[in-house]
């Protein structure tokens, strides 16, 4: 099916090509304006969970993804001293016949191509960063910093936790340092060897802090974050380099598997988490926000792309349903997916304290209850999760 509807999409991430992907294969005239001069993405691992990964497969990118995706069998929580398994939650071939579809990780890099490569180059402009935009009423203007302008009859904001579009439609933001920074890295999986490690994604809990880690790239590379206390932080930056050595010193007496996947990294980055106060509305005439653009949020429950994704599905089951008339169809979407991402932003919040006990009675009653199966990643608890599917919306 064809439809005469333009629609233009403000940024060229995960979330923003999941959204042109979902609405050109439903016939759209859609457009994509990057602010870069290459398209790609920074930052290392990313999980996409079934409740994103039965979007992706009906878009057609199944293949690619399976070339360079890691299905890990389990979710390991660990005790960060000692290495005790508190919590082994099924992943693999359990979740993929429970739920329809796949858990995958993956390097960003990797997946921001798969979806790329999906979408014709000529639907993709690069670098026209986005400056401001006109309502028309009718339709609605994009213009941007090369000079150039286009008109469309929706716009999309899909241009991340600094979105210029949210700041049109909403003015500045204040986003509040979590108390919590974050080192990343990379290792070449033939580097950790001696390790043995399986092919599950692993969490280790401790005082302060938790550390995190995972393959990516068919393998290749085992992808690691580690959140670690600090009094403050000035800048929200996935790219200010760091030392190895400061990673190492932030998590003297964890586990030495920690230390060791830590150590063999060549480089490690360091980033500040910041938090913001949950939108209460999205939409604005035929203009509405995207992922981190409208709901952004820290990285405890590993949602934050498949939020994303699922958006781009609704958005586009909306705009189908309610294609004569844009702001309703926009506001049917903000109605539809503004609980279910405000609901993952407080429970990612909430993580930071399970996560981060000091030793002691509270810590102990975490682990029985973990014990028990009672937490977010067991099975049974996430199913709500995973069950979902942002295709279908509800009627009202």
């Amino acid at each position: 099916m064809r439809t005469d509807t333009s629609i233009a999409v403000i940024g060229g991430g995960i979330g923003g090509l999941s959204a042109a992907l979902c609405l050109l294969k439903a016939g759209f005239d859609v457009h994509v304006y990057e602010q870069a001069r290459a398209l790609g993405e920074i930052g290392a691992g990313i999980n996409i969970s079934p409740n994103a990964s039965r979007i992706l497969h009906r878009l057609g990118v199944g293949e690619a993804l399976a070339r360079t995706g890691v299905r890990p069998v389990t979710f390991d929580q660990r005790r960060w001293d000692d290495g005790r398994l508190l919590l082994r939650a099924p992943l693999g071939e359990v979740v993929e016949r429970g739920f329809g579809a796949p858990y995958y990780t993956f390097h960003r890099a990797d997946l921001h191509g798969a979806i790329a490569d999906a979408i014709a180059p000529e639907r993709v402009h690069l670098a026209h960063r986005f400056t401001h935009l006109v309502d028309r009423g009718d339709a609605v203007e994009a213009h941007f910093e090369n000079g150039k302008s286009i008109s469309a009859d929706v716009l999309i904001g899909a241009d991340g936790i600094h979105s210029p579009v949210r700041e049109a439609l909403f003015g500045t933001d204040a986003p509040h340092f979590t108390g919590c920074i974050a080192y990343r890295g990379l290792v070449a999986a033939d580097r950790l060897a001696h390790l043995g490690l399986e092919r599950t994604t692993q969490i280790w809990m401790g005082p302060g802090g938790h550390f995190i880690h995972y393959f990516v790239s068919d393998g290749r590379f085992v992808n690691f974050v580690g959140v670690n206390e600090e009094d403050s932080w000035q800048r929200e930056s996935w790219i200010d380099r760091a030392e190895v050595k400061d990673a190492l010193a932030a998590y003297a007496g964890w586990h030495p598997q920690v230390l060791s996947i830590i150590g063999a990294a060549h480089e490690t980055y360091k980033w500040g988490l910041f938090d913001r106060t949950p939108l209460p509305r999205w939409s604005v005439g035929r203009v509405t926000l995207l992922g981190d653009s409208c709901h952004p949020m820290l990285p405890f429950m590993g949602q934050g792309a498949a939020m994303a994704i699922e958006d781009a599905a609704a958005l586009k089951t909306c705009l189908l349903e309610l294609a004569g008339d844009v702001p309703a169809a926009l506001r049917r979407y903000e109605r539809q997916r503004l609980p279910r991402a405000t609901r993952l932003q407080a429970m990612s919040a909430e993580n930071k304290a399970r996560f981060h006990m000091p030793d002691g009675p509270a810590q102990r009653e975490r682990d029985a209850e973990m014990a028990r199966g009672a937490t977010d990643w067991s099975l049974a608890v996430i199913a709500w999760l995973y069950e979902h599917d942002a295709e279908v919306v509800d009627g009202h």
